[in-house]
């Protein structure tokens, strides 16, 4: 039986690692060391549809690139 509570906060989301979407210039990128390209490749989408750029993922020797496109 669950029991139903008032008055209960909510504790802060826990911290994600940002990447930096929106502090990018065409041409600029980073580097993310032992990514998966897969994962930055659907974050480098979620942020170009939301903020109307275009990124590029690409692996490397030893981690994942991201340049902006435009």
């Amino acid at each position: 039986m669950y029991s139903v509570e008032s008055d209960v906060p909510i504790p802060p989301a826990s911290s994600r690692q940002t990447y930096p979407w929106a502090d990018m210039d065409i041409g600029d990128s980073f580097f993310v060391p032992e990514g998966s390209q897969k994962k930055i490749a659907c974050a480098a989408s979620r942020a170009a549809s939301r903020l109307g750029t275009k990124f590029i993922t690409r692996r490397m020797k030893n981690g994942v690139r991201v340049w902006r496109a435009a």
